[in-house]
């Protein structure tokens, strides 16, 4: 079991846990430095559709999202056909988190001006200065809302 399940464990248990020994366990300078990679790939690739930044995949990376192959070369050959098809699609990152390992990014994707787009939930792992897996939760942006927050 993970370090965090347990200390979450503890706390949902009354278990008294020394303040800092959550903290301790992270590389917060790693965690940001996973981050920046992530957030630079993403620009670089999904707003100025540049392949080369895949550089920073893995060759064996591991797809979770059902429409897209494992690997590098099959995710450069899937993007650069959607990028000509799509050459107005941009991803505009409104927050980016780490965790570990872990890279989440909540982003506004949209294809030209009139379209409303939709929000995504890109989450990446990465391991030793390299994406190596990927999973996303899409959900296109309504029309109309129950509420007059936004969906981002």
């Amino acid at each position: 079991m993970r370090f965090q399940s347990l200390f979450a464990l503890a706390i949902l248990a009354g278990i008294a846990v020394p303040s800092g020994v959550f903290a301790a366990s992270r590389d917060l300078k790693v965690e940001e430095a996973n981050r920046k990679l992530v957030v630079e790939f993403y620009d670089r690739f999904f707003n100025k559709h540049d392949l080369k930044a895949a550089s920073v995949v893995a060759d064996d990376y591991r797809q979770h999202n059902p429409q897209v192959p494992d690997g590098k070369k099959p995710l450069i050959s899937f993007f650069s056909g959607f990028f000509k098809d799509n050459a107005q699609s941009k991803a505009e990152i409104v927050r980016s988190a780490g965790d570990g390992d872990l890279v989440w990014l909540h982003v506004h994707a949209t294809n030209g001006a009139d379209d409303r787009g939709q929000a995504i939930v890109d989450i990446f792992r990465v391991k030793d200065g390299k994406i190596v897996e990927h999973w996303d939760v899409i959900q296109a942006v309504p029309n109309e809302a129950a509420n007059k927050n936004t969906m981002f």
